[in-house]
């Protein structure tokens, strides 16, 4: 099941952040934010480190999307 990174981004606008404020604190590259931008595969270790600079939990910055049953 993919992953979308949605809630993050929710969640830098409601914390009044900006995504370059956010990929500072937490230590990203600007290439780890493109992927996180296109719903792409990051490590724990990433998404470990956005919940540490942002102090939430995983389910704060990411969500399973069901997928389409085939037919």
């Amino acid at each position: 099941m993919p992953i979308t990174f949605k809630p993050l981004w929710k969640l830098i606008i409601y914390l009044d952040m900006t995504k370059e404020k956010m990929r500072t604190r937490a230590g990203l590259s600007p290439a780890t934010i493109a992927k996180l931008g296109e719903d792409g595969n990051v490590t724990s270790a990433v998404r470990a480190k956005i919940c540490i600079a942002l102090d939430c939990r995983l389910s704060d910055i990411a969500a399973i999307v069901p997928e389409e049953p085939a037919e």
